[in-house]
């Protein structure tokens, strides 16, 4: 009688776990399709397409909670705490340099925009002008140093050492005619720091924010760069209904027209890639 009473106790335990599992599941999938999206951004362009994207996306019956992070860094721990449903901030190159370094499994689905990265300076009008020795800031993540790097090689301000599959420091510098002098500084108190070095390598969304423009850069990165944006979730979220609501309103033509208009080719929409 006692093994009797085991047998069904154990059969109602299981029967409770596997509802358990069963609903927890169900409130999952809820959650995943509830027509609600948070969304993170950086602020500055990110946010304002970001907005108009979200109008868009209330058209189909999705509703777009924006979260304005400062930083390169909160907007991606908080996606993978669940805090964030997706984030709209980052280039691929970043989002792949982000998952090797904290074994995490975030995905682009789908591309957004080009916002190229440039030398900014309070003390000289023209590249030319910057002296021997003249102190450069750059980003001090990885993925934006490297950036900031490669872009000063292409316009042969300083040329680099093949560094294989590994993002370029400036102790991969392989030849600095000028001996400029360079500094790692956090990426989004480089337009703050100008009045402290002779000039800085910045992203464009940063520039606009600080109330920049983008065409006093002493030099621009090229417009066929790599470094593209993405809107970015959880490898598990990436088919979510809500997810792909919001990456078609991103992509559709209203916002493509936003950037064109409000941006004047500071910002350069890249849906297609």
């Amino acid at each position: 009688m006692k093994k009797a009473t085991g047998i069904v106790l154990s059969l109602v335990l299981s029967a409770s776990v596997l509802a358990a599992c069963g609903k927890k599941t169900e409130d999952s999938q809820a959650a995943a399709e509830d027509n609600k999206l948070v969304l993170g951004v950086t602020g500055g362009p990110h946010e304002e397409i970001a907005k108009k994207a979200a109008e868009v996306a209330k058209k189909d019956g999705l509703d777009v909670e924006i979260k304005a992070f400062s930083d390169y860094v909160l907007p991606n721990t908080s996606l993978v705490e669940g805090d964030l449903d997706a984030n709209s901030f980052q280039t691929l190159t970043f989002l792949a340099n982000f998952n090797k370094e904290k074994n995490e499994n975030l995905v682009s689905v789908g591309t957004t925009i080009l916002t190229p990265m440039g030398l900014y300076s309070k003390k000289v009008k023209k590249l030319e002008d910057l002296k021997a020795g003249s102190t450069i800031a750059i980003p001090n993540d990885a993925a934006n140093g490297d950036r900031a790097l490669q872009v000063l090689a292409s316009k042969k301000v300083i040329s680099l050492k093949d560094t294989g599959d590994k993002l370029a420091t400036p102790k991969d510098i392989a030849e600095n005619k000028n001996k400029f002098k360079f500094v790692e500084l956090e990426a989004s108190q480089l337009p703050r720091q100008l009045d402290e070095v002779d000039a800085a390598m910045i992203n464009t969304n940063f520039v606009l924010e600080a109330g920049i423009d983008p065409k006093t850069a002493l030099l621009r990165e090229n417009t066929d760069s790599p470094h593209i944006n993405a809107i970015v979730v959880e490898e598990s979220h990436k088919n979510d209904a809500d997810v792909k609501k919001f990456v078609k309103a991103y992509h559709s033509e209203t916002v493509k027209k936003f950037i064109e208009d409000e941006f004047d080719g500071a910002v350069i929409p890249v849906f297609d890639k």
